[in-house]
């Protein structure tokens, strides 16, 4: 029997052993966590067929998607978030280990049916070996279409709407006793800038520039009155970890418990858009690469559109 149940990993095992022209050809795969007998049966007359084929040579072998991400991390070396691909990748190399490029859709759904990281983490896991695959085919030719075609990838809703106002910003200022942090507190509220961009940013007659931001293009934001005498600090050079915690502290003394750091960016666009800023003005200053990222902050035009709305049909004098 090729399938059977794996006491010591609780989930089924497939195996395949078999003599074919005189030849032995094995292979073993644990099979996902939560797999049904149905679903093992299936995968075992599916696999075992393929195996068979390949075997007695009636089947051209498929290129494995080992193959597309041994490609991929050889190449991609100068990726700045290289470690990071790697341990993601492999995370779920137990879902991808041995399987051939047209199982591509099939191991997305396994990986999302286990949902051993939250849905963000499995989207960025699975979006890396879509990338691995894509680069297989268009950077090595290792399929003749795009094997990533029918891959679904999951829905992620995590957009937070946690905003502070000028107020909360300067209560949790002076209850900091960290300058350092005391300037990334306020640049980024007036600015929208991310945390760690406050370590690579330049200063050029009172513009704040990043030659290089988190979308791959340059970002030009115009510095606000009320930090000018703070840019002669930028860029920063202390820990960002050190940054992080006297936040964390302060923000807490002040009862700003579920603020994060990187929800004063959240407040810039806030404080933009409530003032009428439009939506792709507010993304140009957050340097977002897409307008649907910005999508987000459309629900505070409400007054504004109320306004608007209210202006039809009115009698004019």
């Amino acid at each position: 029997m090729s399938i059977y149940w794996s006491k010591s990993d609780k989930r089924w095992r497939f195996e395949f052993d078999r003599y074919v022209a005189g030849r032995r050809h094995r292979l073993t795969r644990l099979l996902p966590q939560g797999w049904s007998q149905a679903q093992a049966d299936a995968f075992d007359r599916t696999e075992t067929a393929r195996l068979y084929g390949l075997a007695s040579g009636i089947a051209r072998d498929e290129p494995l998607i080992d193959q597309a991400v041994k490609h991929y991390l050889t190449d991609k070396t100068a990726l700045k978030s290289y470690k990071s691909a790697a341990e993601h990748l492999s995370a779920i190399a137990w879902a991808w280990q041995g399987r051939p490029m047209s199982e591509l859709p099939a191991v997305a759904q396994e990986v999302i049916k286990t949902a051993d990281a939250g849905p963000a983490t499995l989207k960025n896991r699975l979006a890396l070996l879509k990338a691995a695959c894509r680069w297989a085919w268009k950077g090595h030719g290792l399929t003749d279409t795009d094997p990533t075609a029918r891959m679904l990838l999951p829905a992620v809703r995590n957009a937070r709407k946690i905003y502070i106002t000028r107020e909360g910003m300067l209560k949790a200022c002076r209850a900091c006793g960290s300058w350092q942090a005391q300037i990334a507190i306020r640049v980024c509220f007036y600015t929208g800038m991310r945390l760690g961009e406050l370590w690579n940013v330049q200063v050029q007659d009172n513009l704040l520039v990043l030659a290089d931001s988190k979308n791959g293009q340059p970002r030009v934001i115009p510095a606000h009155p009320r930090i000018r005498h703070l840019l002669k600090h930028l860029p920063l050079t202390g820990h960002k970890r050190g940054v992080q915690a006297a936040w964390t502290r302060a923000k807490d003394k002040v009862g700003l418990g579920d603020v994060r750091f990187h929800d004063l960016r959240h407040s810039a666009a806030s404080e933009m858009a409530n003032a009428g800023v439009p939506l792709f003005t507010v993304g140009q200053v957050l340097g977002h690469k897409s307008p649907v990222s910005t999508q987000r902050y459309a629900h505070l035009y409400a007054d504004t559109l109320a306004e608007a709305v209210g202006q039809i049909g009115r009698k004019r004098a």
